[in-house]
């Protein structure tokens, strides 16, 4: 067998990413596929029919291997881990099937893919460790409860950043997201800002900028998301949330 040159052990690969950052980071894939079509509807007279199949196709098939990559992971078998099977598989079929529709309806399937994302990627955190603690990923001690509940919002979707009269400001749901969080966050390289790539806050409003995971970001959430509550403050959004079928995505988002 021949011995790898020495210079070629000088450089680090960087380990595959693991089910739940995969999961995170498609989470984050949704978002921006649905902040694309929401510019698009916003600025467009009439949007391209297919504008939006490529994205659209290529999410289906990153969920397909979301899922193989659970799989395996060959980890007992419990409902939480088949509900989060099914979910994906649910996700990876309707985002085929907004494919074969216009720019609209596609946008109204795939509207709440980033949360299912998210709680799936919770749930499988939380039977990863509960099947092998003792190979878990120890938690970031950096992160404060704020800065957890702040991630998670983030990785759901939910935070945008904008600014007025000079004065910055963020824009996200309940719990809020305050700017100084984000400051914080992203001086420690786990979040960052893609300006103008969000819809504005109102009708005809400038675009509006999304905030993201970094990769660091993915990795330190990994790290601490599905975590049961340490406490007073403890991040919520670290919890999976309730996650609709297929059939109350379609109708919620109308």
């Amino acid at each position: 067998m021949t011995t790898p040159p020495t210079e070629s052990l000088l450089f680090d690969v960087p380990p595959p990413p693991t089910p739940v950052e995969r999961l995170l980071h498609l989470a984050d894939q949704y978002t921006r596929h649905n902040d694309a079509l929401d510019i698009l509807l916003g600025t467009a007279t009439e949007p391209e029919l297919q504008a939006h199949v490529a994205s659209a196709q290529r999410l289906a098939s990153d969920t397909r291997i979301a899922v193989k990559a659970i799989h395996d992971e060959r980890l007992y078998e419990s409902t939480e881990l088949t509900e989060c099977v099914l979910r994906l598989k649910q996700l990876a079929f309707l985002s085929t099937a907004s494919a074969d529709h216009g720019v609209q309806a596609a946008r109204e399937l795939t509207a709440l893919a980033p949360e299912a994302a998210f709680g799936c990627a919770a749930a499988l955190a939380a039977q990863t460790r509960r099947r092998h603690w003792s190979t878990a990923i120890a938690p970031d001690e950096r992160l404060t409860a704020t800065q957890r509940t702040a991630l998670a919002e983030i990785a759901c979707g939910h935070v945008v950043a904008s600014s007025s009269l000079g004065r910055e400001f963020t824009r996200s749901r309940e719990p809020k997201v305050l700017m100084s969080t984000l400051r914080a966050l992203e001086s420690k390289d786990l979040a960052e800002r893609t300006p103008n790539s969000a819809l504005g806050a109102y009708i005809g409003g400038p675009p509006q900028d999304r905030v993201r995971l970094t990769p660091a970001g993915i990795t330190a959430l990994a790290s601490v998301i599905g975590l049961p509550p340490t406490g007073p403050g403890t991040a919520p959004g670290t919890t999976p949330r309730p996650i609709p079928t297929a059939t109350q995505a379609t109708t919620r988002s109308r």
